[in-house]
């Protein structure tokens, strides 16, 4: 258990938190959540104790230990990958490096005998003989083979020491477990192991993430930060956003019969809570919703974007012919004599290596040339970007957003028309005025997705347009997404934005081929899985 009372804190005019009062307790998951800036990293670190608030306390129970995941991928480069793991609970790797070192000596006294004999009592209690072997459970679920345990962690590639580092929070079975965006850089073998992981734990569990299908399989309660207080909400992410967004409707239309809203209310939260999942945490979390009353739910303050694709013209039934394209890089393949056609109705998810999916979303858009084949869009077609490296197109730019807005507009808009425009992309009041040079990385997305609107091309092609993206706006694309009435070839490594959306998957293999199925997500995982091909 960990108890925040009255904790406030402020930098400077900006007040993060005040008079924040909550308790998180054993056997649940909490999701905290906000906007970019709200300070949900920095409430993580006052619960570290890494930050002391300027009011308030933060405590544990007696004894408990609190386990945090790291951010300094360098901090343990000198260190093996199990003791890094096994470093996760502080007491026992210095019990274990202090008796290690006592058994090293040539000149055993007498003293070192008895210290030894209490060093090992505490090794036993603190579970210490089962040490190399939960860390090795652990770096294996998270798919760090053997042969690497005993390796320097500076001699690891980048994701692996986050798999690591990971694995290092989860060691030891703490009273607490704070994970900042946890499935960053991890593969979805090692996603799921994490989930099923977390389900089954039974201590404390808070987690900021933007992976939406991640809160909504792992959490009991949303910590909503907003207004410099936290909220806690019974349920998952979903539950959190539909239940919200229905009292957000009720507060706000004031002639509709409050009888009529209230069962609607009522129905969604018995329907929610009866498609809870068989797991355990799940289970627990059903049986919390039943008891949720009307007063419980309330509206969210959060500002979506708006974002809503228009085609300039109806598609027509020949979109796209690929024959035989071939790409390398660097002497690597890429992929290799890949065919296929799209049609007017698709969604295609693009799934394989980052660097093969760059390039041929590059050689479709003419921005790279290919090695060997040919492609050809349909005479209806037209199409808009969104390049994952997209900073070229605001460096050096001495416009006002408006400015930069209009240059990517077919029609000579006028000032308050694209004022609006980016009013609906959350760009208000003196933010037009910007220069598009000192955006932030989501604020960088938001403008793109303005430019890709603007085009009303009915073909769209995006490369992990969620990256830099708080909830809200990749609530907001999803939504977006799903409503759009063209063509779309798109990557990303988002569960629920890439399920909600896509009608047809292409994977290209590390041989160079792809895989080509008309499934959604879920299914064409469900059918690999069937076919040994995981």
């Amino acid at each position: 258990m960990i108890q925040v009372s009255n904790v406030g804190l402020r930098y400077g005019d900006r007040k993060l938190f005040e008079d924040v009062n909550i308790k998180f307790t054993p056997g649940n998951c909490y999701g905290l959540i906000g906007a970019n800036g709200a300070g949900k990293s920095t409430f993580l670190k006052i619960l570290a104790g890494d930050i002391e608030p300027q009011e308030g306390h933060v405590s544990m129970g007696k004894d408990e230990r609190l386990s945090v995941l790291k951010q300094n991928h360098f901090e343990y480069d000198e260190h093996t990958v199990l003791d890094t793991v096994i470093m996760g609970n502080k007491r026992l790797y210095d019990v274990k490096t202090e008796k290690d070192a006592i058994y090293a000596k040539e000149d055993f006294s007498d003293e070192d005998g008895m210290r030894a004999a209490e060093l090992e009592g505490e090794f036993a209690e603190l579970n210490g003989w089962e040490a190399d072997s939960e860390a090795a459970t652990l770096l294996n679920g998270l798919g760090i083979s053997d042969d690497l345990h005993y390796m320097l962690m500076g001699d690891l590639e980048g994701s692996d020491k986050v798999k690591v580092l990971l694995a290092q929070a989860l060691f030891g079975q703490p009273d607490v477990l704070l994970l900042d965006e946890p499935t960053n850089h991890l593969d979805l073998k090692a996603i799921q192991w994490l989930e099923e992981f977390l389900i089954n734990f039974e201590h404390t569990v808070i987690v900021v993430s933007h992976d939406r299908h991640f809160l909504n399989k792992v959490c009991t309660h949303i910590a909503d930060l907003d207004f410099s207080k936290i909220q806690l909400y019974v349920g998952n992410y979903d539950f959190w956003y539909e239940s919200s967004q229905l009292a957000q409707k009720m507060a706000q239309d004031q002639n509709s019969k409050k009888e009529e809203k209230i069962k609607e209310l009522q129905a969604f939260i018995a329907r929610f809570s009866a498609n809870a999942s068989k797991s355990k945490q799940a289970t627990s979390r059903k049986k919390m919703l039943d008891k949720i009353e009307l007063d419980d739910i309330k509206p969210s303050s959060r500002k979506y974007p708006f974002i809503n694709f228009q085609i300039g013209r109806e598609i027509g039934n020949d979109v796209l012919t690929v024959d035989g394209l071939t790409a390398t890089q660097d002497g690597e393949t890429l992929f290799k004599d890949i065919r296929f056609a799209m049609n007017k109705e698709d969604k295609i998810i693009l799934l394989g290596s980052p660097m093969a999916k760059t390039a041929l979303l590059d050689i479709l858009m003419e921005e790279k040339e290919a090695d060997a084949g040919t492609f050809k869009w349909g005479v209806t077609t037209s199409q808009s970007y969104f390049e994952n490296d997209h900073d070229k197109y605001f460096q050096g730019s001495e416009k006002t957003l408006v400015e930069w807005l209009r240059q990517y507009s077919p029609d000579d808009e006028t000032e308050s028309f694209l004022r609006g425009f980016l009013g609906r992309m959350l760009f208000s009041g003196e933010e037009v005025k910007k220069s598009p040079s000192v955006l932030s990385g989501g604020e960088k997305v938001r403008c793109m997705l303005s430019k890709m609107m603007l085009a009303t091309a009915n073909v769209i092609l995006l490369d992990e347009p969620t990256n830099h993206l708080d909830l809200e706006s990749i609530q907001a694309l999803n939504e977006g997404l799903i409503r759009f009435k063209g063509a779309m070839i798109f990557t990303s490594h988002d569960h629920q934005f890439i399920q909600t959306i896509a009608n047809r998957v292409i994977e290209i293999r590390e041989d160079g081929s792809i895989l080509d199925k008309q499934l959604t997500y879920d299914e064409f995982l469900e059918w690999k899985d069937s076919q040994g091909l995981n």
